[in-house]
This record gives C-alpha cells, structure tokens and sequence, in this order.
C-alpha cells in the first residue's frame, strides 16, 4: 500500500466498500481507510480530492475532518462544477462545515464564474438543505436563475421553490415568475410539482399577483386529486392553503373528519405531531375564520393542549421576557405565562385590561380560547385581553422584518380570537440594555395596541 499513490487507494477504497461484506473484504477497507487519513497531505489537485470526499469520505469521519481541511486550501483553485460537487456532497451527509461553506459562498460571488443551470440548482438545493444563509450568493441564484426561467421545466422550477424556501430567501420577481410559469404551463404541470410550489409560497407568505388565476388552478387539480394523496400531505396542502387564505370549505373538511384525522390523534413519531400540530392550526382556521362553517372539528379532547405544548427549550428571549413582564404585573394573577391555547399556538403571556387600562385577575374571567374554562365570570364592558407575541429571528424570512407563513397564520389567528397583539420582535428587543427599558417598552407596546384599537 505505501507504493500507491492516493488516488490509487481511493480508488481501491471504493471498490472495496461496495464490495460483499465480507470480512477480508472489511479488513482491506479498513486498512485503506487508516492510510487514506495518514496520507491526506500528498493530495496534490482538485479533481482527487473532491473524488475522495464523494466516494469514499461518508466511510470515516477522521478522514473527512482531514479531507475538509485540505479542501479549504484547495478551494480557490476550484471550478464552478468542483464546487457543486463538494455542496453536493456536504449536503447528502448533512454536513454544515461552516469554514468551507463560507469559503465557497466567497468564491462563488467574487469569481466571475458562468454558471450553468444544474450548477445553480444544486447550489440552491445544497444551500437550502444546509439552512446556510449567504446574502450574496442567495441574490446570485435568484437572479441567474430568474434570467434563465423560460428553459427551466416543472420540475426544476419545483425543485427551485422548494429550495429558496428551505433557505428562507422570498424573491418577489423568481417567485412571481414560478407562479407565472406554473400558470402557462396549467394543463400539463404534475400535481406533485404543484404542491412544491404551493408548499414553498406559503413557508414564505408568499400571494402571487395573479392570485385568483393561480388559487383556482390549485383548487382544480386538488379537487378530485386530493383524497388520493399520502394523508400527511393533503394536511399540509390544507394547511397552506390557510395560511395563505386560500382553503374551502370542502377542503377543510376533508381532513377534520373524524375517520380522516383520528390516525394522527395520539401519535408518537415527531412527524405525526407535526402533522397534527397542522390540524390544530386547520381546526382553528375553520372555527375562526370561516363563521359559515358547519363541521366537523376536531374534539375536545384532541384540541387540548398536551404536555409537549410547553415542553420546548427556553430562549434567551424568551427568558429575559418573561421576567421583565412578572417585574410589569407585579402579581401572579394580573396575567399569565406560557399560555397553551386551544388552538395549536402558545401566547408568551396574556394579560386582562379593564376600561381604565388596568390589570384585571385574569384567571377569574372566562377564556374561550383555553382547552379546559378557567374562570366563571364575564369580562367586564370595555375590557381588552392583550397576548404578548415574541419573535424570535428564526420566525422571519432571510434579511427581512416579514414573518414567515407559519408566524402570520398565528398571529391572524390570535387577532380573530379577540385578542390584541402586543409584538416583541428581536430586532427591537436586542437594542433595549436596561430592565426599566424593556419594562417601558413593554408598557409604551400596550398603550399603542390599545390606542390603535380604540380608533378604529
């Protein structure tokens, strides 16, 4: 083995791994492995390199940390198809190198590299996947690939969605341009394609300008369609359509009847509480926003927040919040914390304000948006119920104060509730240094919520 040269190792490398398993077979690869780390240093070009990392280095991760480092000082000498490669690559073994993904975006910006169209997907798709946001190289692939729109197919404009959605990146022009070419090519584009599209404009809020044009082809191709697809899917088709305030009727009960969503009740897999966590979200469209609905909804049982409600690891946001509003209230029963409604959604306090503006106990009164009825009273005339509504910079799309679909769905939800909003977004907190400023801010956000309902 000391005779061959790395590429020859690597090459042997392979052969062996996809050989039977076995155990001579083993040992070689092994041993092959052990010198493909020991040697990684005699790497000379691009081309062996990226071939080592593809075939063979998802076989050891010493060797990957080692192959990693070396790309790094390769990297400046690579083409435009190396780099797909390596983003490739990184991307099918969930590997977020953030040096190497750095240094790859520097490269992909400041060379003047033409880039093809299957370069440009699998860099969108790569970097979508990976959830590395590059604001440069984010504006590049939106605007190649917008220049290239007329020879994309279906497919790739699917693909393309899907991965501009992941990375959170809303091109108002790309997007309108899918939403147009999914219009001109209306009698022939696939329901799965479709659904990509449909998926990835309501992560991002997105409404195209044709939007009754566009609404009423996806309304058409789910109609007879829709029973027949994976049962998680026609939830999460359902659920952007109401995110997008788009759903009818005969939708929303297609998957809140009772045989339909009885298989996701009580469901142990992280996907099935997904799923249903998009139900809750469905059931409360129909019961808040749709007044004419007749039914079915999902049970009071089902609708009752569980123990994984509040169960999520606690923010630095989050904290510091929670602890500048029990300085505000004073009390324990002038409001409360970590409020789990009954639909889908967990208000971060919730507060009662009587006509005076002032804090009301506010467990006494009755809460229709709580699963199990707290209090027995009526709230008095004039009486306001304000929910505080943190956002975290995860909530909001790449490089923007715009809330992703998910966050602009919860928060028209609340407001239909009969709630007012007080919003605690991150940008405004991070600049507050004082407790007694994040008090007045806090305070100063309650009176204009209120103000702001009083004039209308």
């Amino acid at each position: 083995m000391r005779k061959l040269k790395y590429k020859h190792l690597a090459f042997l490398a392979e052969s062996c791994a996809t050989l039977s398993q076995e155990q001579h077979s083993q040992e070689l690869l092994a041993e092959l492995l052990t010198h493909l780390e020991r040697r990684w240093t005699e790497i000379e070009d691009s081309h062996t390199l990226v071939t080592v990392m593809m075939k063979v280095g998802h076989l050891s991760e010493p060797l990957m940390n080692r192959l990693e480092d070396k790309c790094l000082e390769l990297v400046e000498h690579f083409g435009p198809n190396e780099l797909r490669k390596v983003l490739v690559m990184l991307a099918a073994q969930s590997r977020r190198s953030v040096p190497l993904l750095r240094a790859i975006s520097y490269h992909l910006v400041q060379k003047p590299f033409s880039l093809t169209k299957d370069v440009l997907l699998d860099v969108a798709y790569a970097y979508g996947k990976l959830s590395f946001h590059q604001t440069q190289v984010s504006q590049r692939l939106a605007t190649d690939l917008l220049s290239l729109m007329p020879s994309l197919t279906s497919g790739e404009v699917a693909h393309c969605a899907k991965s501009f959605a992941l990375l959170k990146w809303l091109s108002l022009p790309l997007f309108g341009a899918f939403a147009q070419h999914v219009l001109n090519r209306a009698q022939d584009i696939t329901l799965p394609h479709l659904c990509s599209v449909l998926l990835a404009f309501a992560r991002l809020n997105f409404h195209p300008d044709q939007e009754d044009q566009f609404f009423s082809l996806v309304h058409e191709k789910l109609g007879s369609e829709l029973p027949g697809l994976e049962p998680a899917l026609q939830v999460d088709l359902v659920w952007a359509l109401c995110v997008l305030q788009q759903a009818r009727e005969a939708e929303l009960q297609a998957v809140l009847h009772p045989e339909f969503h009885i298989q996701f009740l009580g469901g142990k897999s992280q996907k099935d509480q997904n799923t249903f966590q998009k139900l809750l979200h469905i059931n409360a469209t129909a019961l808040l926003e749709y007044p004419e609905y007749s039914g079915p909804l999902l049970p009071a049982s089902a609708v009752a927040p569980g123990p994984s409600a509040l169960d999520r690891k606690v923010t630095p946001l989050q904290k510091e919040l929670q602890e500048t509003l029990k300085g505000l209230l004073g009390s324990a029963d002038k409001g409360s914390l970590e409020v789990a409604t009954q639909y889908g959604w967990v208000l971060d306090a919730e507060v009662l304000l009587d006509s005076d503006g002032e804090f009301l106990p506010v467990r006494d009164f009755v809460a229709p948006h709580l699963a199990q009825p707290t209090g027995s009273q009526s709230p008095p005339p004039g009486s306001k119920r304000l929910a505080f509504l943190r956002w975290e910079f995860p909530n909001f799309n790449s490089r923007s104060k715009d809330l992703l679909g998910r966050f602009v769905l919860a928060r028209r939800h609340i407001v239909a509730a009969g709630f007012l909003i007080v919003d605690v977004p991150f940008y405004e907190w991070l600049e507050l240094k004082s407790e007694w400023q994040k008090g007045a801010y806090l305070k100063d956000k309650m009176r204009k919520a209120v103000a702001e309902e009083l004039a209308k």
